[in-house]
């Protein structure tokens, strides 16, 4: 008895309930026909749609939809005649038409009772939506222009979206230009959250940014800097990588991928990319440089010598450190005793490299006074040898 009492009296509050739904949807009607207050008709389904037993209710939508496309509409006829309209609002409209739209689409499509799917509004919004999608993206671009990133990306995934959603999907097939469009929305977006600094947004749609070929090696470092700001080491590397190969000249993937390698000295590798790198460019000095200290730390001196003074000079001021030290590495290989005569060449030798890396480097006295220090006390040079002490007691 209880059960059943509890049973009318929710059918009698439902009542009420029902009637004012259905007072709300024509009020709403009423505006969209005048074509006034359609802020109010929106306002009024979106208050419904709060409720989540209205959530399936299709003519709720439906007038939902009608009242954003009449706003929208009526702001591009303002736009046209040079009237006051605000772009930012007219673009964010018809963002909302978009989504408005494809909530809609999800309710039409869902099954009635008897398990039979009648899809009612599908084709009419299909078509106007996707003669729409042009200025979709041109919203993005337009948000672009203003640096305003978070908006800008919202903008280009909801065009990519659409090629996901069944309420454009067929129309979509039928436009041979529309896959390009995506593969440049895609970048676009990624671009927008790189400046956003948000890694996790940067990489949503990078497979797709990467079709977009002219833009294929930026999109790349934009995909590194997210992996090393979420600190992947595993994926940055691999990026750098891909970039460099595909890439081998940019500035950007060689000096940060021999820097990982070396870091955890995987000399050899390191050495392997930087010899590619040669290969593409084989007098380029930066490559040959980086053989040269690379060379070095795996202990092959002659070569390392070799390669540094072809480098040296006042911009690779560097390589004459790496040269000096090729050969004072040498020195410490040898018999004091049986390669004396050698051993004072090789300081000899040494020691203008050393020298004019003072003189290019003088702030680096942690580095070059040691090594003149061994030099001059070697060759007996007493003068230079006692600044050089001086320089290190103090």
């Amino acid at each position: 008895m209880l059960r059943i009492l509890f049973l009318m009296m929710t059918l009698m509050a439902a009542v009420p309930q029902a009637e004012a739904q259905k007072k709300e949807i024509s009020q709403a009607r009423d505006y969209i026909k005048s074509g006034k207050d359609l802020e109010k008709a929106e306002d009024l389904m979106a208050k419904l749609l709060q409720n989540p037993q209205h959530r399936q209710n299709l003519k709720i939508h439906a007038t939902l939809y009608d009242a954003v496309e009449a706003q929208y509409e009526a702001a591009n006829k303002r736009l046209y005649l040079h009237q006051k309209q605000d772009t930012a609002a007219f673009f964010n409209l018809l963002k909302r038409l978009y989504l408005v739209g494809e909530a809609l689409d999800s309710v039409d499509a869902m099954p009635d009772a008897k398990g039979k799917v009648k899809i009612t509004y599908r084709n009419n919004h299909a078509e106007t939506l996707t003669r729409l999608m042009p200025n979709l993206y041109a919203g993005g671009t337009f948000f672009l222009k203003k640096q305003q990133w978070q908006q800008a990306f919202s903008f280009f995934e909801t065009h990519i979206d659409c090629y996901q959603q069944p309420l454009l999907a067929n129309a979509l097939k039928a436009q041979s230009d529309n896959d390009n469009r995506k593969v440049q929305a895609a970048y676009w977006a990624l671009y927008s959250a790189h400046n956003m600094k948000d890694p996790v947004l940067t990489l949503r749609h990078r497979e797709l940014a990467l079709q977009e070929q002219g833009k294929r090696e930026l999109t790349l470092q934009f995909i590194a800097e997210a992996w090393l700001q979420l600190k992947d080491d595993s994926m940055y590397q691999a990026t750098l990588k891909e970039g460099f190969e595909a890439y081998p000249l940019d500035a950007y993937f060689y000096p940060r991928l021999t820097d990982c390698l070396t870091s955890d000295k995987r000399y050899e590798e390191a050495l392997s990319i930087t010899d590619k790198a040669i290969e593409a460019c084989d007098t380029c000095r930066l490559f040959l440089f980086a053989k040269s200290n690379l060379l070095l730390n795996l202990g092959r001196n002659d070569e390392a010598y070799d390669f540094a003074k072809k480098v040296a000079g006042e911009d690779f001021a560097e390589a004459y450190f790496t040269a000096a030290t090729a050969l004072l590495n040498k020195v410490a290989k040898m018999n004091e005793r049986t390669d004396k005569a050698a051993i004072q060449a090789l300081y000899r030798e040494a020691m203008p490299y050393m020298e004019q890396f003072r003189q290019a480097e003088p702030e680096e006295k942690e580095r070059w006074a040691p090594a003149l220090y061994r030099i001059y006390l070697n060759l007996n040079m007493g003068k230079q040898f006692d600044e050089i002490d001086q320089l290190l007691k103090k």
